[in-house]
């Protein structure tokens, strides 16, 4: 399981286990060791993750999207989201935030 202490990678793939949520790490700080959950449940590497359940009823309203990159309040961990799910994600518990896109320069 991800926990306090073990740490992420570039790459590393992690599944709910309460979820159909999946994800990427796209960005980590080597040295920090974040504790990653959805729908309030600790994340796991995806080759162990078992069959989905589904998220408690207080967490439906707050899903992953499919695509989307998720980044937590400090911008250290960003999370490419590969399979969307009922479950919020959270680092350290605090919700993550879909990561905003840049705007594009303007062409005249």
């Amino acid at each position: 399981m991800t926990s306090p202490a073990l740490g992420l990678r570039p790459g590393a793939q992690l599944a709910s286990t309460v979820c159909g949520t999946r994800v990427v790490v796209v960005k980590a700080q080597a040295d920090a060791r974040p504790r990653l959950t959805c729908g309030g449940e600790p994340m796991v590497p995806a080759a162990e993750a078992a069959a989905a359940a589904t998220a408690a009823p207080a967490t439906q309203n707050a899903g992953t999207l499919i695509g989307k990159r998720y980044v937590d309040a400090a911008g250290s961990l960003e999370l490419l989201c590969t399979a969307a799910g009922r479950g919020p994600l959270a680092c350290d518990g605090t919700v993550m935030e879909i990561k905003a896109a840049k705007p594009l320069p303007a062409s005249d």
